[in-house]
């Protein structure tokens, strides 16, 4: 009778699939259990905003794979269900139908909740991006709608501005913060996003607010912003940001700081590591705690956390990397942009519509930036690579 309890990963997204399939290759014959919140098979969150939100991917091509090699996986996949609280000394994760599971490790994989604004409760017509189902309800109602308003112009309120718009919308991006996706792009690379949106023919509210929501009949109709003007729409989409989705774990006496707090290995106690983006982890070269949103971070980390469950005890120190689609530009970051940093171009110029670059803090590169120059980011990459070496 095998009574191996085995690794358990609460969350079957890209980051905890990767976990168990690397496990798998890493030779580990184990007890493999797959819980997910959702009912799907495990999909991509990248292109919700993008290919299927246009219609151009169905949601059978954004699963990441066919229910036969998830078969051949060996993994006991456990769909629709949502980990409500765990208790470490015993080794248990209690679910919501009140299965107690069993692990000798347990993977923390559930992601991001997003936020929403408390104004838009209940009312018809507005609209998250975070699950296949949210981008579903979405896509249906696109097909009939004249006009959106998107609150929130980070990567995700730009993506779906960029979507919305080519779709035919009429499309309002509001922001409070001056300039679009400065948190993760700076200003000077946000102006020039500003410019590409406002080219296309998006209005761009940036430093305004949303004071209230208007409805007729439980359906919205107006974004009214704090600057006085008034938006009328026939669809909100709330693109506020997310925060990490650890509520099930606040009686488990493990340290919750903007995610699950982890060490150097993604370890956040004796046998509970975590990965993607609810983890927040000692990245032991920058000298500092940190917790990555994106699709590239899911999948290495998850990669890393396999090898340490099997003896590997190197620390994950990854060259943060994201890249986001809108119109007809990739844009491609290696590292970090802080604030006040110098974007200084290694080949071409920025507005010339292809260019990479290097950004620079007191004369430290800090990031490697491509703009529709897949070839010259990687360039770039290498002479980041080199100032920030032991990476």
């Amino acid at each position: 009778m095998n009574t191996d309890p085995g690794v358990l990963v609460v969350g079957a997204s890209a980051a905890g699939l990767t976990v168990a399939e690397a496990l798998r290759r890493l030779g580990y014959t184990g007890t493999l259990r797959l819980v997910g919140q959702e009912p799907h098979l495990p999909y991509d969150r990248p292109p919700l905003s993008k290919e299927f939100l246009t219609g151009t991917w169905t949601a059978k091509r954004a699963m990441l794979r066919e229910p036969a090699e998830l078969d051949a996986l060996g993994a006991d996949l456990v769909l629709g269900r949502k980990a409500e609280r765990l208790d470490p000394e015993a080794h248990v994760v209690e679910l919501d139908d009140g299965r107690r599971l069993s692990y000798g490790t347990l993977v923390v994989a559930t992601g991001l909740v997003p936020r929403r604004l408390p104004m838009t409760r209940d009312l018809a017509g507005v609209h998250v991006l975070r699950t296949l189902d949210d981008a579903t309800a979405l896509r249906r109602e696109l097909l009939t709608a004249r006009r959106i308003a998107v609150i929130g112009a980070g990567v995700l309120g730009c993506e779906i501005a960029a979507t919305t718009r080519t779709l035919g919308l009429d499309v309002t991006l509001i922001d409070p913060v001056p300039v679009v996706m400065a948190r993760q792009i700076g200003a000077e690379l946000g102006a020039l996003a500003a410019t590409l949106h406002e080219q296309h023919g998006v209005r761009l509210r940036t430093g305004t607010a949303v004071a209230r929501l208007t409805d007729v009949a439980g359906r919205v109709s107006t974004v009214e912003l704090t600057s006085g003007e008034s938006v009328p729409v026939d669809l909100v989409a709330v693109a506020v940001g997310s925060v990490p989705a650890t509520a099930w774990l606040t009686e488990s006496g493990l340290t919750l700081n903007d995610g699950l707090l982890c060490d150097s290995r993604c370890r956040a106690s004796t046998d509970v590591y975590a990965v993607g983006d609810v983890a927040r982890w000692h990245h032991q070269v920058m000298g500092t705690d940190i917790r990555l949103e994106n699709r590239t971070n899911a999948t290495q980390q998850a990669l890393a956390v396999a090898s340490r469950i099997l003896g590997d005890d190197s620390p994950y120190a990854p060259i943060p990397y994201f890249w986001t689609d809108q119109y007809d530009v990739k844009l491609q970051i290696h590292g970090t942009i802080p604030t006040g940093a110098r974007i200084r171009p290694v080949d071409g110029e920025p507005g010339a519509g292809r260019f990479a670059a290097i950004a620079e803090l007191g004369g430290i590169p800090t990031a490697a930036i491509g703009w529709n120059h897949p070839r010259g980011v990687l360039a770039a990459r290498r002479q980041l690579a080199d100032a920030l070496r032991p990476l």
